[in-house]
Parts: C-alpha cells; sequence; structure tokens
C-alpha cells in the first residue's frame, strides 16, 4: 500500500468521487464530519490541516484526514470540534496503524470520537463511549412510536410546553434551513454565553472556529450541508441550532436557547421540530453526541452508538515523548469522567466557577 499526504484542498474530483463512493458503501463511514467537504473547510482556516491518500495499485482505497501539530503529533481534523473521526476505507482494507503513522510523519495520532468498524485503531482506545441517537429509519411517526413504546412522555410534554409559549408568548413557528448570517450569529452569541454560564472553555472566543462555523454554513455540496435552524415565538428567535447533515444523518452540534424561555423547554421544541423536518428529507437518523451530562439527550435517546477516545503511538523517540507529556493528564480526565460522582462534583465547581465569572 503507498500512502502520500497533501492538503484537502488538493483533492482532485476522481479522489472526491472516490470519498464519497466509499461512504456511500459502508454507511457507518457517512457522518458529515468525514467527509471531503468538512475536511476542505477545515483547510481553509488553520494550516495543520492534512489527508493520507491511501492506494494500492493504481486503486484509491482510503483517506485519512488528520490535524497536523507540533512534535510530530497528529489529531482529528478540526481536533476537538469534530464529532466524528476515523479512516474512510474501502471494505476488507488492511494495514498497520503504526505504519500509516510513519508514513504521515507522525508519532502520535490522538482521537476523541472514533466512529465504530475501525479495527486498526481500536486495540488504542482508552475510553468508550456512546453516542445518542434519534432513530428516524421510520421516519417521524416511527421515532415518536418507539419512544412511546419505551414510556417515554417525552413528545406529549414538550409539544404541551410549546403550545403553552405560543399561548402566553405569540404564535410558535420553525425554520430547518436558516441562511441570514444574523441568525448564525445569534446563535454563536447565546452559546458563548452558555459555555461561560457552565464554566466551559468558549469555543467561539477562537477565530478560526467562527471562520469555520461561518465557511459551513453556506456549504452545499452533493450529500453535505451546513444545516441552521430556528424556533420563534411571535417571531423572536427563542432556540436555535448549527450542525451538519448529509443525506441520511444530521449531526447536532451547536444546540442552545435563550435562557429566558426555558421553563417552556424550547431545546427540546427544537430538537423534535428538527427531527420532524429531517425525517421529511429522508435522513435516517439524528446523531446527538455522547450522552454523559446531559439529561435531554437521555430524554430523546431511541438507542446509542459506540464511540471510542484513545491514542496511537509509534514505537519511536517521538511516541514516548508523547506518553511522557499526555499519559498523566488522561488519565486524571478518565478517572472524572469514568466516575459519576467526580463528573458531578467537577460539573458544579465549574458551574459554579461560571456563575461568579459572570457576576450572575
Amino acid at each position: 500500500m503507498q500512502v502520500s499526504v497533501i492538503r484537502p484542498r488538493e483533492l482532485g474530483a476522481p479522489e472526491i468521487s472516490a470519498w464519497r463512493d466509499m461512504q456511500a458503501t459502508l454507511p457507518h463511514l457517512g457522518n458529515p464530519f468525514m467527509s471531503p467537504e468538512y475536511a476542505q473547510a477545515v483547510d481553509q482556516v488553520i494550516d495543520g490541516a492534512r489527508v493520507a491518500v491511501l492506494t494500492e495499485g493504481d486503486k484509491t482505497v482510503g483517506f485519512f484526514p488528520f490535524e497536523r501539530e507540533r512534535l510530530g503529533v497528529g489529531s482529528a481534523i478540526g481536533g476537538w470540534l469534530s464529532l466524528c473521526q476515523g479512516l474512510v476505507h474501502v471494505p476488507g482494507l488492511e494495514f498497520d496503524a503504526h505504519e500509516l503513522l510513519r508514513a504521515c510523519g507522525l508519532h502520535a495520532w490522538e482521537f476523541g470520537l472514533l466512529t465504530r468498524e475501525q479495527p486498526w485503531f481500536e486495540p488504542y482506545a482508552g475510553k468508550h463511549l456512546d453516542s445518542v441517537i434519534m432513530d428516524l429509519s421510520g421516519g417521524f411517526d416511527g421515532y415518536a412510536e418507539g419512544l412511546r413504546a419505551k414510556g417515554s412522555k417525552v413528545i406529549k410534554q414538550t409539544r404541551y410546553k410549546e403550545r403553552k409559549l405560543g399561548r402566553e408568548v405569540g404564535e410558535v413557528t420553525f425554520s430547518f434551513d436558516v441562511t441570514d448570517d444574523r441568525s448564525l450569529a445569534l446563535v454563536r452569541s447565546w452559546k458563548s454565553a452558555q459555555y461561560r454560564a457552565m464554566g466551559r472553555p468558549d469555543r467561539f472566543s477562537r477565530p478560526w472556529v467562527v471562520d469555520l462555523v461561518e465557511r459551513l454554513h453556506h456549504t452545499r455540496a452533493d450529500g453535505f450541508a451546513g444545516s441552521l435552524s430556528m424556533l420563534y415565538a411571535d417571531g423572536r428567535p427563542v432556540a436555535g441550532h448549527f450542525g451538519l447533515r448529509s443525506d441520511t444523518i444530521l449531526i447536532t452540534w451547536f444546540p442552545v436557547y435563550d435562557p429566558d424561555f426555558s421553563r417552556y423547554s424550547p431545546g427540546l421544541a427544537l430538537h423534535l421540530r428538527m427531527a420532524e423536518a429531517a425525517a421529511g428529507l429522508g435522513v435516517q437518523s439524528m446523531d446527538l453526541g455522547p450522552g454523559v451530562g446531559w439529561r435531554y439527550k437521555q430524554e430523546l435517546q431511541s438507542h446509542t452508538v459506540p464511540v471510542a477516545e484513545g491514542v496511537v503511538r509509534r514505537r519511536s523517540p517521538g511516541g514516548a515523548a508523547h506518553w511522557l507529556r499526555r499519559a498523566p493528564v488522561g488519565r486524571a480526565r478518565e478517572l472524572v469522567l469514568g466516575n459519576q460522582r467526580f463528573y458531578s462534583l467537577a460539573d458544579r465547581a465549574m458551574r459554579r466557577y461560571g456563575r461568579l465569572r459572570s457576576g450572575t
């Protein structure tokens, strides 16, 4: 197998076509974060975006998008923003993960949300998580029936609160595909405030993140699009979401609502409206990401799919140096995330810090 490393912007039409064919052949690779369009958008805003093109003879057999960092360390392309990571490939592909890293000039590759059926990287997973799925394969009615069969009343309760919002504030309306930049800026502003209130780093404080989201908002390609949805009451925005979608999967990325309307559960109402609209377009599922610490995801869940985080290190001085730098921090993080009591204590501490920082 031969490996050539290029920037995503250097992909030609035949390579992009081959990439899409691989995603169509293996549906679990159809996540928009694993698409060539996402890789190319990241390449427009950071310098380290790369893609390894794997070939056997004259046949392209795989694409490995990654981000090159200092000291020979690689991460998922887009780093911690990427909600699905791994190698796009033809069925039955075999190779050695260490040899792939060597060909890419990497001593280590860190992954945070590795998709399933990646046998080359799975032995290096340090933690396994469950990503929450809203199953729309039977349409929205099928999804709703699945929740009712489990005894869930979330749809009934959310619809009641939505009607109450309409009575007390004004008519509730929804738009699945909003294109104006002001709505996106509002969602970013709400999300930044939410990050601060929770004591988390504000992702939108980084200019490249803002640039990337704005580019993706206006990206429309075959089987790929940025997706901005808004919920309104009396014409006033009360909730919004920006994410990515393919023909079959909608990924929730930045969901948020105006806290002034929290008693009406506008976030849940928005998710149900999005699911209904997406199902009408033939989307088979909504992926809400890992459910740890998020009650609303558990309420909307049809089922989960496994994802993993970890790191592949070569047997090299650079790989050993990476272990020395990262292992102690990684073990502490795994301890917190793997223990519900520790996680709850850490979450409360961060929220308390966020309130102090914001003066609320």
